[in-house]
Formats: structure tokens, C-alpha cells, sequence
């Protein structure tokens, strides 16, 4: 089915795991990861993601363009988990690509999601739940991933919110 589910919710809430559970049904599933293996904590972080999802899943290790990595699919393929899309904003802004909260390759990733080619899963963190930041650089990380869960929610056939571990339909 040709749908957008979005999962969203805070650090370690089971975001990921939940999505990875939706998807164990389909025959030709894809994985999109956009976490990069900046530091050991980082790659130790990568690795339970991987042994948390079986072999049957394609695996495509995309931080930036995500639109080539959809692209990149067969067109056999059923559904795709992408994890996670607040990691691949912070990809974008350690590399300047956003300015303004603006950015191409955000453009071009949310214009991709009009006629989804399968069913997305997309894994996102809630971030407008904590306290506010006290810099400038992470208040618009923050405003940015917000503004895009947003879009992203409003675009989703279904929402899930993930609360230690227990997942929540709120659409």
C-alpha cells in the first residue's frame, strides 16, 4: 500500500523498534540509515540498530540524499523504514546545507512524499517537548525538525507517537 506512516517520539522511547515491527510483514522491505558513524558511542549505537532488523531487510546507508537513496530502490520494493529523519537534519546542518531553516534537499525529500512510490515508514524524534535550548544554532536545529514533523505529520496517512516502548495512534 502506497502510504506514509510516521513514528515519532522522544530518545530510546522505541521509535525504531515500533517501525521495524510494522514492517516485518512485508516480503520486499528497505532500510534507509542516515546515522553516520561519527564516534564510538555513535557506531555502538549503529550496531544494536542493525542487529535489531533481520537479514530480509536492503539496507541503504544514505546521510544526506535521501531522494537518491528512495531512488535507489527496486521498484519491487514494499516498504521502506527511514531512521531517522531528526539524525539526517543534523547530518544537513553540520554540513551548512541549511540556512534559515531552509534547505534543497529538504525541498526535495518532502516533494517526493506527494505520490510515495510505497508504504514510508518514517522515524522521527519529538522534539518540542524539552526545555529550550540555550543557543541560537540548536533553538533553530530544534524549530527546524519541528516545523518538518509538522509537515511531515500533516502528509502521514497514520501518526505514532512511542512512549517508553508503548506506541500510540494520535491520527
Amino acid at each position: 500500500m502506497k502510504r506514509i506512516t510516521l513514528v515519532t517520539g522522544g530518545s530510546r522511547s522505541g521509535k525504531s523498534k515500533h517501525a521495524l515491527e510494522l514492517a516485518v510483514s512485508y516480503h520486499n522491505k528497505a532500510f534507509i540509515a542516515t546515522a553516520e558513524p561519527t564516534d564510538d558511542e555513535m557506531r555502538a549505537r549503529i550496531e544494536l540498530h542493525r542487529r535489531q532488523r533481520d537479514a530480509s531487510f536492503f539496507t541503504v546507508e544514505e546521510p544526506i540524499d535521501l531522494l537518491a537513496a528512495l531512488k535507489s530502490l527496486s521498484e519491487n520494493t514494499e516498504v521502506v523504514v527511514l531512521d531517522c529523519i531528526t539524525v539526517w537534519l543534523g547530518n544537513l546542518f553540520y554540513r551548512g546545507k541549511i540556512t534559515d531553516g531552509t534547505c534543497p534537499e529538504i525541498d526535495a525529500f518532502l516533494d517526493s512524499l506527494e505520490a510515495p512510490s510505497c508504504h514510508l515508514i518514517l522515524v522521527t524524534n519529538e522534539v518540542g517537548m524539552g526545555v529550550i535550548p540555550a543557543d541560537a544554532a540548536t533553538r533553530l536545529f530544534r524549530d527546524t525538525a519541528g516545523s518538518i514533523n509538522q509537515i511531515l505529520a500533516e502528509l502521514a496517512h497514520e501518526v505514532i507517537l512511542t512512549v517508553s516502548g508503548i506506541p500510540m495512534k494520535i491520527k
